[in-house]
């Protein structure tokens, strides 16, 4: 079982110089060490540090190695009294180590252009013949 934050907690032992916490859906993460890498700059992380940042997390949306490198800096949850129990929105994956299925959405779409340009070209050639 992983280790167990009221609010309270979170927010007492933020401190934005040394210690920066923050909770996303339930879920406490210490990113005091990530502050200076977030592609997003280090004062949205300080800003929401010791308070719920989900809604604007998922907002915001993020990557699916975003998902991945939260991992990194999960330290515990919240007790179940002070749980929202919200789902995150759909940009959250089910389980954060599992990405999405990769999809030939891409290469069907450049499938179809090019049997359109031919059939296209397959017309103009007996139209003008």
């Amino acid at each position: 079982m992983s280790k167990q934050f009221t609010r309270s907690e979170v927010a007492a032992a933020n401190d934005s110089k040394n210690r920066t916490l923050l909770i996303l859906h339930d879920k406490v993460y210490e990113v005091t060490k990530f502050l200076n890498e977030h592609p997003g700059g280090e004062e949205v992380l300080i800003d929401h540090g010791g308070i719920d940042g989900s809604v604007d997390f998922d907002d915001v949306g993020h990557s699916h190695d975003a998902f991945e490198l939260m991992k990194k800096y999960l330290i515990g949850e919240l007790v179940e009294s002070e749980r929202n129990n919200k789902p995150p929105k759909k940009s959250w994956p089910d389980n954060l180590a599992q990405r999405p299925p990769k999809t030939d959405g891409d290469h069907n779409s450049t499938l179809l252009i090019v049997a359109a340009v031919a059939v296209l070209a397959v017309m103009f050639y007996y139209m003008y013949m």
